[in-house]
């Protein structure tokens, strides 16, 4: 590294839903355990609402209001995913508060949803939250797991 190089700012992601916080790889869904996706960590969810993990716009929200993605303003794509094989519920049990296109800031609410109902009808009330374009020098470092608020740290971009 020479004498005036600039490190790179490492970007931190506070938890989007109060619950416990886990590996990615304990997703009941191969699809995101082994990260085909991308990156991140799974939340059990102990409430039902979602919240911006940090100021992004929204990039886009699923027909059925179970997902939606993220874009911050240096292009970290996220994407929560609210409970495994939710598609089906075909938005039934979820209140989605945000449109495409919105610009949300740290700490917004996003999302409610029906966590007894998620429980009753999905495979699984797990909920991913994960970065999709990580490139190859770029890791996620969790700064935390078990239980943990909606607006704690939870992981960072390095």
């Amino acid at each position: 590294m020479g004498l005036f190089s600039k490190k790179k700012k490492e970007e931190v992601f506070c938890c989007p839903i109060k619950g416990r916080v886990a590996s990615i790889t304990e997703t009941p869904d191969p699809a995101f355990a082994e990260k085909m996706m991308g990156d991140g960590i799974v939340i059990f969810p102990t409430d039902g609402v979602v919240y911006a993990p940090c100021d992004a716009t929204v990039a886009f929200v699923f027909p059925t209001n179970h997902a939606l993605g993220l874009k911050t303003d240096s292009e970290i794509e996220l994407l929560i995913h609210v409970g495994i094989e939710t598609v089906k519920l075909d938005g039934q049990g979820f209140k989605m508060l945000v449109n495409e296109g919105d610009s949300v800031k740290k700490g917004d609410k996003l999302l409610e949803f029906d966590l007894e109902y998620i429980k009753d009808n999905a495979e699984s009330i797990a909920t991913p939250f994960i970065v999709t374009n990580l490139n190859d020098k770029q890791t996620i470092k969790i700064q935390k797991t078990g239980d943990v608020s909606a607006s704690e740290d939870i992981f960072s971009i390095v």
